[in-house]
């Protein structure tokens, strides 16, 4: 059994932190930082926990499709800045939420989402799940070395949320692991034990830039072409391709070895930054408010990131 996406929410902080901001930072400018990512802007945590983002982009989901936590079978999330290891950030949304249902917590970092979207549908498939609600969730800003201009001008705030109904919409997936540390890894302290001999680097976001766009090119690219081909179709059937958030530059050197007009692939990492397992679900939800898709419509949504992890899936609106 199968899904449709119903409704869909976003929640953003409200402050805007530009790359002239950035600038009295750290060593960088708008025009280093534009040319490299494609970034111009991005919204930066003053109060908000993960979950609170979360929270907020779940309520936009349900009162989009007009459903109320009532209806709500099963609440699952991913992240990997929560305020807490335990609660998850899941289980401080459906709190938050006041709802009753099972809520759980996935790790998956960027490619978090599309995770989220097959286990919704295993859910759907082994349980009698009428309604479940997706969010992706992220404070980057609190796991980031801000004096690393390699990463710091990269990231932003956000989440994104759908709320899925039992249907037959969510038609194919591809999933990929490449378990590793090497290329993206972000830490965790290693406490306070005196019995632990080993050190380790600081709990921030580690990444080695060339090495990861090359990998999120392959990755993309791979994974469009196989759902493709696994479904007889082409880059004409597909209304839109909406990318993870990273790099302006992958997008754009994905689209083109893809073949794909640019008007089909969503991108709004100019506003917003790499938001992480919530950049997909932000970019959902504004091509939705936007009203540019249709019942009907196939889209393809594809991410990759830190595990390392990529997935795409193949929807029909």
């Amino acid at each position: 059994m199968s899904f449709r996406i119903i409704g869909t929410g976003m929640y953003v902080p409200s402050r805007v932190v530009t790359n002239d901001d950035l600038a009295q930072i750290v060593e960088t400018n708008d025009e280093w930082i534009t040319k490299r990512v494609g970034i111009k802007e991005r919204r930066i945590s003053e109060t908000e926990f993960t979950s609170d983002m979360g929270y907020e982009a779940a309520k936009a989901a349900l009162d989009s499709c007009g459903c109320g936590v009532e209806d709500i079978d099963l609440i699952l999330s991913a992240t990997v800045s929560g305020e807490t290891v335990s609660p998850s950030t899941a289980c401080m949304i459906q709190n938050k939420l006041g709802a009753v249902c099972p809520a759980l917590e996935i790790n998956a970092a960027c490619s978090a989402f599309i995770f989220l979207l097959e286990t919704a549908a295993a859910y759907f498939a082994l349980r009698n799940y009428k309604k479940i609600l997706v969010v992706g969730c992220e404070r980057i800003s609190g796991i980031l070395d801000w004096t690393d201009r390699g990463t710091c001008v990269i990231f932003g705030d956000g989440a994104g949320a759908a709320v899925l109904e039992r249907g037959d919409g969510y038609l194919d997936a591809v999933y990929n692991v490449k378990g590793g540390d090497d290329v993206i890894k972000i830490p965790h302290g290693i406490g306070c034990s005196p019995f632990f001999k080993r050190e380790q680097d600081s709990p921030y976001i580690h990444m080695q830039g060339q090495e990861t766009f090359q990998y999120a090119v392959t990755a993309l690219c791979d994974d469009v072409n196989t759902l493709l081909e696994r479904n007889n179709l082409t880059m004409e059937d597909i209304a839109y391709i909406i990318p993870h958030q990273a790099n302006k530059r992958i997008v754009d050197f994905a689209r083109k070895r893809l073949h794909m007009p640019e008007e089909k692939m969503a991108v709004n990492i100019e506003k917003y930054g790499n938001t992480s397992s919530a950049s997909i679900p932000i970019a959902l939800d504004e091509l939705v408010k936007d009203g540019k898709l249709k019942r009907g419509d196939k889209i393809i949504l594809c991410a990759f990131g830190g595990g390392l992890a990529d997935a795409a899936c193949l929807i029909e609106w």
